[in-house]
């Protein structure tokens, strides 16, 4: 009997953590940071669903421009995403980390999104994109 109550709990206990998962309101967390070591990292995020933190160019006009970085999220809050820099990024720089979903691309697991793209997209919970505006030191 103890073990039926155990599987019970941990079924209630699993699905809860999904339903908060899914429900969450998603967010990116980040300051200004030196990048000089190749990584650009988040101190939090928050995905309903597996994705992608993306690290696009950015500048006054805070639109999102070039990809210059990824690194892969599961769904829910995640602490401390590092992304690897695919080009030099330079100390007065901004960047604009978002959060992209995995969907619409061929593969699973694989960043296929190109600007303006439809594959592996920005999120827009509420119609606003999901993300937050540093600057490399």
């Amino acid at each position: 009997m103890n073990t039926l109550w155990n599987v019970a709990a941990a079924l209630v206990l699993s699905t809860g953590a999904a339903f908060a998962a899914a429900h969450a309101t998603p967010m990116v967390e980040a300051s200004d940071q030196d990048v000089s070591n190749g990584v650009v990292s988040a101190e939090k995020v928050v995905a309903g669903e597996n994705g992608w933190l993306v690290v696009h160019r950015t500048g006054a006009d805070m639109k999102p421009g070039p990809v210059v970085g990824y690194a892969p999220l599961r769904a829910g809050e995640t602490a401390d995403v590092a992304a690897i820099l695919q080009e030099e990024v330079k100390p007065g720089d901004m960047l604009m980390l978002m959060v992209h979903a995995e969907a619409g691309g061929m593969k699973t697991g694989v960043f296929e999104y190109t600007l303006g793209a439809k594959e592996d997209g920005p999120i827009k919970p509420d119609g606003k994109l999901v993300m937050t505006v540093i600057t490399a030191k």
